[in-house]
């Protein structure tokens, strides 16, 4: 099964509860992972099993940054906060980074999320085609 990753900025916490309520129907069919109060968030909400790490700042973006190097992660959807300063910048940079260099789409706002998502359930559906 495919693996996505949701992460949000404290201040994009809401847009996210927001973003999966519209798409939890087609994020069942993904193997989910998250940041620790971005997933706990998720779950409490939805109870979609989310996978969680750490929280941000205490190493869950590394921790979703070695998913993507080892090819666990498919698709990363990192609603990002570009107006409050972040105090683990680097650590969200190495992970953006990351996806860059192992060719991972990478959704960091609301429009580029939905945009993905769609790519993703076009592709989950020509793999179940293929399956038959």
């Amino acid at each position: 099964m495919k693996m996505i990753a949701l992460i949000a900025h404290d201040k994009k916490k809401s847009e996210m509860l927001e973003f999966v309520g519209h798409h939890k129907d087609l994020l069942k069919n993904f193997d989910l992972v998250a940041t620790h109060t971005t997933g706990k968030l998720i779950n409490d909400t939805f109870n979609l099993n989310v996978q969680t790490m750490m929280s941000g700042p205490m190493g869950g973006d590394q921790q979703i940054g070695a998913l993507v190097a080892t090819d666990k992660v498919d698709y990363v959807i990192f609603l990002r906060d570009p107006l409050t300063s972040q105090p683990h910048e680097p650590d969200i940079n190495a992970l953006l980074r990351l996806c860059d260099v192992h060719n991972i789409p990478l959704a960091t706002n609301r429009k580029s999320a939905h945009i993905l998502l769609e790519y993703a359930a076009k592709k989950l559906g020509e793999e179940s085609v293929a399956k038959v």
